[in-house]
């Protein structure tokens, strides 16, 4: 009897510890089921991300290099617009500096002009006035 009582344990035992196992197994299935599932998920979730960021980086390069244009293209402007004042600015000094010579070469030409008459004037009186004295001595 006692062969058989512990022959029936020993069959309950390991019919438990089967059963248990199975168990077990099926638990250990689902949870790398899930796990898998978890795994793809996130990096499903991952790769989103990172493409996500990568276009937001690609969106800022080009708002920063669409920024970067327009700042030069102000400069270049900027420059021109300064350069152009300043040839007006030399134009104009030497369209004033032509204009002063001007005035100063008709002013020159006018003196000349007096002190040419005044010799010839005065060249005039002392050859009447030579002449007259000779008369006046004949």
């Amino acid at each position: 009897m006692k062969r058989i009582v512990l022959s029936l344990m020993l069959i309950a035992v390991l019919g438990l510890s089967f059963t248990s196992c199975r168990e077990t197994k099926e638990k250990t299935e689902n949870a790398v089921e899930e796990a898998t599932e978890a795994t793809e998920n996130a990096a499903s979730d991952a790769a989103n991300a990172v493409e996500d960021a990568a276009n937001d980086a690609a969106d800022a390069a080009s708002e920063a290099m669409d920024d970067a244009t327009d700042a030069a293209n102000d400069a270049v402007d900027s420059v021109k617009e300064g350069a152009e004042d300043i040839a007006n600015d030399v134009k104009d000094a030497a369209n004033e500096a032509v204009d002063k010579a001007k005035e100063a070469g008709n002013e020159a030409m006018d003196k000349a002009q007096e002190a040419g008459n005044k010799v010839i004037d005065d060249a005039k009186k002392a050859g009447n006035d030579a002449m007259d004295k000779m008369k006046e001595n004949n």
